[in-house]
């Protein structure tokens, strides 16, 4: 794929709206992204039998797991990364800096190199309610990072009351948009 169109990482974690990354990276082409996809170890296993339809809509490999050092850097540079869905483990694991997933440690080093950031949960009440996840949620917000949680975002459900098909991935996607206009 041509790089003059900016350049959108989009990662995600092992939560059920990830399923549905095909369609979501459709839409972000649509809005005019260049897209480089990357998941989770956990995500890639989900999605394993779909990574071969996924490089060629995408044009890149499907990024999962750090490169041996040596081996070339053939994606683009990013000119934004959405997050989503996050899981609580990868929000928790990027705002503590433990980067031992290829997502997680480039999620960290986009926060210091100053890559717009946007996350967007995918959790449940009870995960929520873990004080790690508000603290995490907090050190995120106060590196910069967006995190949308709450009315307008994702609303975290009930446990065993989600609906992966209302993941509000038109509002992160909206938000990635907006974090490389300001």
């Amino acid at each position: 794929m041509s790089v003059t169109r900016p350049v959108l990482y989009l990662f995600g974690s092992a939560a059920p709206p990830v399923l549905d990354v095909a369609h979501v990276v459709r839409q972000a082409q649509d809005r005019g992204w260049d897209v480089v996809l990357g998941l989770t170890p956990t995500a890639a296993s989900w999605l394993q039998d779909e990574v071969p339809q996924l490089e060629r809509l995408t044009g890149y490999p499907v990024k999962s797991s750090y490169r041996r050092p040596g081996d070339p850097d053939v994606l683009p540079p990013a000119d934004a990364v959405l997050f989503a869905p996050g899981t609580m483990n990868s929000i928790n694991s990027l705002a503590l800096g433990i980067t031992t997933s290829w997502v997680i440690g480039y999620a960290a080093e986009a926060i210091g190199k100053g890559i717009p950031l946007t996350v967007m949960p995918c959790t449940n009440t009870a995960l929520t309610g873990h004080p790690q996840f508000s603290r995490s949620v907090t050190t995120l917000r106060d590196a910069g990072v967006r995190v949308l949680l709450g009315e307008g975002a994702f609303v975290p459900n009930v446990p065993g009351q989600g609906r992966p098909e209302a993941y509000p991935w038109e509002a992160a996607l909206a938000a990635a948009g907006e974090s490389v206009r300001r």
